[in-house]
């Protein structure tokens, strides 16, 4: 029999397990028969709930992993001459494997972000070229809520980009992989800033908070949309036994469980940077800089990329841009504020003029 040994790192917020009310949630449904691909009650009730977070029009899609609800709901948004706009450090052109444009063949425009962040004016460099024949047709914008640089969009920048977005005839996609993390950042319900902007097509993740292999496409506005039920199989995201990924987002989504504990992951991130900046000021560590501002789970570092190896001899996380030495420290729902002194004093053993 095999034993792993609990340890606590850095690098991911998928490093941490399923949250036991989550689990519990899996387990409750875990008996009798259901109805196979979605025809289960689980997957009856999480619609509800979706439509009370979305609105009345709202559809939901469970799937697998992020990356298949990003690839699989922008492309029932477009046909396959369409392109995507998107920052530059998106995961959809980062960390997607090229699905998007693998898969789906579809084209992805990116420009360069303002701390992690599409602004109206870099959308407006790739919106053009409607009509001509040689270049792919900007049809859709694709933003990340929390950012992939661990910033959040206030509602006021979504609504801007919507409106921007809009104009131009294009189909607003939002990567929610850290959904509950923005919705407790800006202390806002989802609906205040997706559906109430105009965002048309939400990926909801749940796997990064506490969930596993917990995604869904939520279609807020159907008309966007064609095809959808069909691509989902066709892109290998049909779940057989639904009914167990659906219930993660159900419990997530009940009791406002997801947003309390992804608020505990934000805080310990919050925590992290406040500790190690008193450092910083005390004189204790030295050689330490932040690069973006910490609006959820997500510490974004400067340091000697040597200096990180040694750290990383005793806690792991990734670096982001080793040529510059930025590296990511991610909190999680099960991060303890143990694990944050631990962590510090790891650095300040390390960093210590």
């Amino acid at each position: 029999m095999s034993h792993t040994t609990p340890w606590r790192g850095f690098a991911s917020d998928n490093y941490a397990g399923v949250h036991p009310a989550v689990f519990e949630a899996m387990n409750r449904v875990n008996q009798g028969h259901q109805v196979a691909y979605g025809e289960d009650d689980e997957t009856a009730t999480l619609l509800g709930l979706i439509r009370n977070e979305f609105g009345p029009r709202a559809e939901v899609f469970p799937v697998f992993n992020g990356t298949g609800a990003n690839v699989v709901g922008l492309t029932a948004a477009m046909p396959r001459w369409g392109a995507i706009i998107a920052t530059d450090t998106a995961h959809i052109h980062t960390d997607e494997g090229g699905a998007p444009e693998r898969v789906s063949g579809l084209k992805l425009f990116t420009v360069a972000p303002v701390e992690g962040k599409l602004t109206p004016d870099g959308l407006r460099t790739q919106a053009f070229g409607r009509g001509d024949e040689h270049r792919p047709q900007p049809l859709a914008v694709s933003i990340t809520q929390s950012t992939e640089l661990g910033t959040v969009y206030t509602p006021d920048e979504i609504a801007e980009l919507v409106d921007v977005a809009h104009s131009l005839d294009l189909v607003v996609h939002m990567d929610g992989a850290r959904l509950f993390n923005a919705a407790a950042s800006l202390e806002k319900s989802f609906h205040e800033f997706t559906s109430d902007l105009g965002v048309d097509l939400v990926s909801l993740g749940g796997t990064k908070n506490g969930g596993m292999a917990a995604e869904a496409i939520v279609v807020i506005n159907p008309d966007t949309v064609d095809g959808l039920i069909y691509l989902r199989k066709l892109s290998m995201q049909l779940s057989s036994k639904m009914r167990f990924v659906s219930a993660q987002l159900v419990a997530l989504l009940t009791d406002n469980l997801g947003v309390t504990i992804a608020r505990h992951s934000n805080e310990m991130a919050t925590l992290l940077r406040n500790k190690l900046e008193a450092e910083i000021q005390a004189g204790t560590i030295t050689g330490l800089a932040f690069s973006q501002p910490t609006d959820a789970n997500a510490v974004f570092a400067l340091l000697d990329p040597e200096k990180s190896d040694k750290i990383r001899e005793h806690v792991r996380f990734y670096d982001w841009d080793r040529a510059r030495g930025e590296v990511r420290w991610m909190c999680s729902w099960d991060t303890t504020e143990d694990d944050i002194d631990r962590f510090v004093d790891t650095v300040k053993s390390v960093l210590s003029p």
